[in-house]
């Protein structure tokens, strides 16, 4: 992505980003504070402070590795002709899957393919589950509205529908409280949304924030930077096996960004501090970048759509 977005556009965004943040705030969980990437210098649009994108957890916080285990997700079925060693005990719909490397999503019959890191089990690749209650559909999307992206990349949810909004007693609302404890949100059964404090512990398992960005970042499918940190993209190794793809992000009125750029991922952790001029309309997620090794957490606007990664409860 070597040319520049039109300037109107880049006006209209840069307002939009600056009416969402507040670095000066504190986090709902008691303790968030913002703590930049390594370089210093990263930016990730959509965040809430354009200076200071990507924002940790304060060091007090505990890095624990609480109730989950890291799983990767594979939308795509596996054929029963598949090289890899299936166990047709296991059945998703009618499609055998080896269930030591994947799972499956009986609401669909989707199967995801999990990835081990450190003592949790993550999903492989992101979730694409079409959000919706009693035959009404809302809350998640696809990436510029094709479906040949939803399958590349999963789809995009707004923070209300990846904590599952009805459960959560949202409706079909931009906003809502988080439930205290672990949230399944949008997650298959077994599996829930994680926290900023499961984040972190990826990041400390992957060999800390500021490599985390290289191991988790799939090793393909990176775009160079484009304004304002323009350049070619970072090498990636993915030797996490978390293969996190550039799904960008949505807007809200159906404008789409950052694909092949950026991969942000919710976490169910809101961001409410005393000083936040946008109390209640904020959660923290993470997010790695084409230009950077790094990655973090920043909280953004709850009415974006991001990515979801489930972890697996244990």
């Amino acid at each position: 992505m070597k040319a520049a977005k039109p300037i109107l556009l880049s006006f209209l965004l840069a307002a939009f980003l600056v009416a969402c943040g507040d670095d000066s705030s504190t986090g709902s969980n008691g303790g968030d504070s913002s703590d930049d990437l390594s370089s210093g210098t990263s930016f990730v649009p959509g965040s809430s402070d354009e200076g200071d994108s990507f924002e940790e957890l304060s060091s007090d916080e505990e890095t624990s590795e609480s109730s989950s285990s890291r799983v990767g997700k594979s939308s795509a079925k596996v054929p029963s002709s598949s090289s890899i060693a299936v166990d047709y005990n296991a059945l998703c719909g009618a499609t055998p899957y080896d269930s030591t490397t994947h799972f499956c999503d009986i609401r669909d019959s989707a199967v995801y393919a999990m990835v081990r890191i450190g003592s949790q089990t993550w999903m492989k690749e992101n979730l694409n589950h079409e959000y919706g209650f009693d035959g009404h559909k809302y809350g998640s999307y696809c990436y510029h509205d094709s479906a040949m992206y939803c399958a590349k990349y999963g789809k995009l949810y707004t923070w209300a529908a990846a904590m599952d909004s009805v459960n959560t007693g949202c409706g079909d609302g931009a906003y809502c409280d988080a439930d205290t404890g672990r949230v399944q949100g949008v997650c298959p059964d077994g599996w829930h949304l994680p926290d900023t404090v499961e984040w972190r512990s990826l990041f400390a398992a992957v060999g800390g924030k500021s490599v985390a960005g290289t191991a988790l970042k799939s090793a393909t499918g990176w775009k160079e930077g484009n304004d304002p940190f323009p350049g070619t993209p970072f090498p990636a190794t993915n030797s996490s096996g978390f293969s996190a793809l550039p799904s960008g992000f949505r807007y809200e009125f159906t404008m789409y960004d950052s694909e092949g750029l950026y991969a942000i991922f919710w976490s169910t952790s809101e961001h409410d501090g005393p000083r936040s001029a946008h109390d209640g309309r904020q959660a923290f997620s993470m997010a790695v970048s084409s230009n950077f090794p790094d990655a973090g957490l920043t909280y953004r606007n709850k009415i974006l759509g991001l990515a979801v990664r489930c972890v697996k409860n244990q």
